[in-house]
């Protein structure tokens, strides 16, 4: 199922999210778990190039079987974690018959009645920033909200910043105007692969969100927020909007 939810996010936004990212992936850096990835080293020599690409990949569900290429590898970062928030919303609203709201990590999902309110969810450029941090405080009703970014997952190889939202044209870090992107969705599914998408885009980002009906938040480079489909702007100091996917 996650690979097929890979697949999926390949699909919905034409190959701009695209899980044969993997070996890039490594050669950028990022082969092993993040807290072990040293902050600093010796400039890459690395030739990028564009990724293998999804429709590579294969899926027999009748013998249960993947079938990639020979040398490709799959990153699940943009939808696993996403994915598995929406499962275990659904699964613990059946379970206690209630509403409820699951967070893994910033990607959030609800499923059963949510509280008369909404659940109010403050919203910042990273997960660990202070209560003082500019950001806005929204309420989802259903469905789910997530952010992806540049902000927290980066490091250095000979002066150069690197990061792990990988564009599948080149095979290199994204050179994106957006530091974060927050986007609200009728599933954390679909927000998680909108944000991604929305950071690879760059200067396309707002349009495509408002063409898909995706309410979401934008914080450029230089710490400047764009309100897209609804958000409200953090300029409503104390406000609580309700994001209705």
């Amino acid at each position: 199922m996650a690979i097929e939810e890979s697949l999926q996010a390949a699909r919905m936004t034409d190959g701009i999210v695209d899980p044969t990212i993997g070996h890039a992936l490594e050669l950028c850096g990022y082969d092993r778990d993040f807290s072990e990835v040293p902050s600093d080293g010796p400039a890459l020599k690395v030739r990028y190039q564009r990724v293998p690409g999804w429709r590579r990949v294969r899926i027999d569900r009748a013998r249960r079987s993947v079938t990639l290429p020979p040398g490709v590898r799959i990153d699940l970062g943009a939808t696993a974690k996403a994915g598995c928030a929406d499962r275990t919303a659904r699964s613990a609203a059946a379970a206690t018959r209630t509403g409820v709201l699951v967070n893994l990590g910033g990607d959030l999902a609800v499923a059963g009645p949510p509280p008369p309110d909404g659940w109010v969810v403050r919203v910042a450029d990273r997960h660990d920033a202070p209560a003082e941090e500019p950001g806005v405080t929204v309420a989802i009703r259903h469905g789910g909200l997530a952010s992806s970014g540049t902000a927290a997952r980066r490091w250095s190889r000979g002066g150069q910043t690197m990061h792990h939202l990988i564009d599948p044209a080149t095979g290199a870090p994204a050179e994106s105007c957006w530091r974060t992107v927050s986007v609200a969705a009728a599933s954390c599914l679909e927000a998680n692969i909108a944000s991604t998408a929305s950071v690879i885009l760059g200067t396309k980002a707002p349009q495509w969100l408002d063409e898909c009906g995706f309410a979401a938040r934008l914080v450029t480079t230089a710490g400047f927020s764009v309100s897209v489909g609804g958000w409200p702007s953090d300029a409503c100091h104390g406000d609580v909007d309700a994001l209705t996917p």
